[in-house]
């Protein structure tokens, strides 16, 4: 069921879940804290402190149950970044794709979900690769461009 804006409604039970699982996160010895880590993320950030841990885990399990945040909010806050921040950085592409994105492919049949990583690569089914055309060629088993088999590509006009 969707609310108006098309958001999922949040359900009380899961809200309170959630909510309790948030909160136990500041009590929960390292060990376990790497425990729950190793199990939404691929890999480990390499300048960890406590802090940081937390809020990524908790943004994390809020997202698993009620979904990320939606494009639009995305690609606004990125704009607002980049306009508002004191860090320079160079041009962004204008193909980039932002930490989170799910690539969609369907081929021969199946359907095949492509998870971009903060650090820049790719997660398809547990397995992360440094470029899309890796997973491309896993797929199709032929060298394709990933941006192309992935249709991220604008079409050349003739």
């Amino acid at each position: 069921m969707k609310n108006p804006d098309n958001h999922p409604v949040r359900s009380v039970t899961k809200t309170l879940q959630v909510s309790q699982q948030i909160a136990a996160l500041p009590e929960l010895p390292m060990a376990e804290l790497w425990k729950l880590w190793d199990h939404h993320f691929q890999s480990r950030p390499t300048h960890p402190n406590r802090k940081f841990l937390e809020s990524r885990l908790a943004y994390r399990i809020q997202e698993a149950v009620f979904g990320g945040l939606p494009i639009t909010t995305r690609s606004l806050l990125t704009e607002f970044g980049e306009r508002l921040s004191k860090i320079r950085s160079g041009p962004r592409k204008a193909n980039a794709l932002l930490p989170g994105t799910v690539l969609l492919r369907e081929y021969d049949g199946q359907e095949y979900r492509v998870t971009v990583l903060a650090d820049g690569r790719y997660e398809i089914d547990g397995r992360v690769f440094k470029s899309l055309s890796g997973i491309a060629r896993m797929i199709s088993g032929t060298n394709w461009s990933g941006a192309s088999f992935f249709h991220l590509r604008e079409k050349r006009k003739s």
